[in-house]
């Protein structure tokens, strides 16, 4: 385990006091920054004050954020970027090896239960992650907060409400391992945990067009952290193409990803490609040689990239999250965003049952709410 807070800058936590956030993305981590802007706890005023007000910091303080670190080179070098900037808000940074060998998840375990047990407010980035699920029932807190990891954000609260397991999509039509059965009780064990009742009080902070269940908290993820501390970027008069990880998931073939990828930048004039953290180095050199894109590998969230600039005047993007928070980043730039459908010829046979339709909700209710321009269909 390293501890990138540099020592002696901020006290640590007391035990029971402050918040502690369990991330294991840089999206998570963003989203985490904006709900700590957002909402800062109230602080007492001083005796003799203005009639006892609680007055509100720029910040929550303390905050400890847990960096379950994840194995991909490319997702390790933004969270370290991003643990930068949490450190900037006055945050402590706690990073974690939990994959790191065999005994890896274990060795955090131990190391995290004291923290955990004693922490009063929790915010988890991923419901999903088998290693938020084994670490959630250390975790004694009465208030967890929810924050976006995505478009997982939308299962979690259908699966809330319909009671079902909290496996991500482009699993649930797999056959289930000995190891997924294994996960299966901590995986009841957290969605337990997760669904509101008694004293607990669950609060769900997104972006997203999510619709928690009863008893569950909503509040909007607006991005003001993000429109507070970047941009406006300049505009360029070019499109921008936002890459996915759709083929390395299993969802869509390779072959028809290129094809369309190629057909997309020729129609639109597509100069840069920014290709997704989870895209393989093989799949984006062949993608440049046959189209002539510029890779651009972003060294933090796309939010803040493309905040800070410069941006295309016009951004195409196949169904993910970034049609529903760049339009949010980005608003009063002039700079459109234009979601692409994903055809159902374009999926593999071991695509889940679910996954057109979960991949086409996300564009349609992007356009709907955040008035998109028509679809950048293409024609292969």
């Amino acid at each position: 385990m390293t501890d990138t807070h540099a020592a002696g800058t901020l006290p640590q936590p007391e035990p029971g006091k402050g918040a502690v956030a369990l991330v294991e993305s840089p999206v998570q981590l963003l989203n985490v920054l904006e709900w700590a802007h957002t909402d800062p706890p109230a602080i007492p005023a001083a005796r003799g004050g203005h009639g006892g007000t609680p007055r509100r910091e720029s910040a929550v303080r303390p905050l400890t954020v847990v960096v379950l670190s994840p194995a991909d080179p490319t997702s390790r070098g933004q969270l370290r970027r991003m643990a930068e900037l949490a450190r900037d808000e006055g945050a402590v940074v706690r990073w974690y090896e939990a994959r790191g060998g065999r005994g890896g998840l274990l060795r955090t375990a131990i190391a995290l239960a004291p923290l955990l047990l004693r922490v009063r407010q929790l915010v988890i980035g991923d419901p999903f992650s088998r290693l938020v699920q084994v670490l959630l029932p250390l975790c004694r807190a009465k208030e967890l907060t929810v924050v976006d990891d995505g478009t997982a954000t939308m299962e979690f609260t259908d699966i809330l409400t319909r009671g079902g397991r909290l496996v991500r999509w482009h699993r649930s039509g797999r056959r289930r391992s000995p190891v997924d059965a294994a996960f299966g009780v901590f995986a009841s064990a957290a969605r337990r945990r997760l669904t509101p009742g008694g004293r607990r009080r669950v609060e769900l902070f997104s972006a997203m067009p999510a619709t928690p269940p009863a008893g569950m908290a909503l509040r909007a993820n607006r991005f003001a952290w993000t429109r507070s501390r970047f941009g406006p970027p300049t505009v360029l008069d070019s499109t921008d193409l936002i890459g996915t990880s759709l083929v390395e998931t299993g969802v869509v073939d390779p072959e028809r990803y290129a094809a369309v990828v190629a057909d997309l930048a020729r129609r639109h004039g597509a100069k840069r490609y920014f290709a997704h953290r989870k895209e393989a180095p093989d799949k984006l050199h062949r993608l440049a040689a046959e189209t002539g894109l510029e890779i651009v590998r972003p060294d933090l969230p796309l939010e803040l990239v493309a905040r800070r600039g410069p941006t295309g005047r016009k951004v195409l993007s196949f169904p993910s999250t970034v049609v529903h928070t760049l339009p949010l980043v980005l608003d009063g730039t002039g700079i459109d965003i234009v979601a692409v459908d994903i055809d159902p010829s374009w999926l593999t046979a071991g695509a889940g049952p679910r996954a057109h339709t979960f991949l086409s909700g996300i564009t349609h209710t992007a356009r709907d709410l955040h008035k998109l321009p028509p679809a950048a269909t293409p024609s292969v």
